[in-house]
Order: structure tokens, then C-alpha cells, then sequence
């Protein structure tokens, strides 16, 4: 049984800085593609970041440049790196494992799921 567990989520001021992390167990994060999805107060549930079982990377254009998604084999956690924080950024953040190599930025393209990590941005 694949299961995902957020942490490092709270309370930034505009500007700053949060680094999420997502301890992986019953898979090694290498071996599929992994993701992060958010949903804001209101809003559905949307695609942030995304990293392929090759290392490759994919990014929504709202996040691109500012976070950044990446893997650690040897603790076998995807981490995303959450820089220049914007009000608008806040949500909470769910890590996702797929079944796929290749990214996707799609809800159905994954099937294992966090129970999320709330970020909030203040203005």
C-alpha cells in the first residue's frame, strides 16, 4: 500500500520562503511520477508541479520560476521548494503518486494521495 504523508506547510508573510516535503512509502519515488496539486478556499483542486520517473519537470505557469519540485532517492521524499510567496499561493498542498513515467497534469493521472498540508501567505 503506497502512502503519502505532507509536512512542512504554515504561515509565510508575501515574499517569503516554505519548503513542503512528501515521505513516500510502499514505492520509491524514482519509479513513477510524483506531483503536487493545491486547492484554494472555493476553488478545485489544481495541478502545481509535477517531476517524471526520468527527472524530468513540469510546472502551472502561475508557480513557474518561484517553486520548484525535486526528489530525494536515498529518503525517498519529493520535496517542493516554495520561494517568492504570493497571497494567492495560499491553499493546501497535496502530494500525489501516479502510475505513469511521463509527468501529467491532470487529477486522473494519479492515484495515490497525501491528506494535505495547509499553506498560508499573508499580504
Amino acid at each position: 500500500q503506497v502512502q503519502l504523508v505532507e509536512s512542512g506547510g504554515g504561515v509565510v508573510r508575501a515574499g517569503g520562503s516554505l519548503r513542503l516535503s512528501c515521505a513516500v512509502s510502499g514505492r520509491t519515488v524514482s519509479s513513477r511520477t510524483m506531483g503536487w496539486f493545491r486547492r484554494a478556499p472555493g476553488n478545485e483542486r489544481e495541478f502545481v508541479a509535477a517531476i517524471s520517473r526520468d527527472g524530468l519537470t513540469d510546472y502551472a505557469a502561475s508557480v513557474k520560476g518561484r517553486l520548484t519540485i525535486s526528489r530525494d532517492n536515498a529518503k525517498n521524499t519529493v520535496g517542493l521548494q516554495m520561494d517568492y510567496l504570493k497571497p494567492e499561493d495560499t491553499a493546501v498542498y497535496y502530494c500525489a503518486a501516479g502510475p505513469t513515467y511521463a509527468t501529467s497534469r491532470s487529477i486522473s493521472g494519479y492515484n495515490y494521495w497525501g491528506q494535505g498540508t495547509q499553506v498560508t501567505v499573508s499580504s
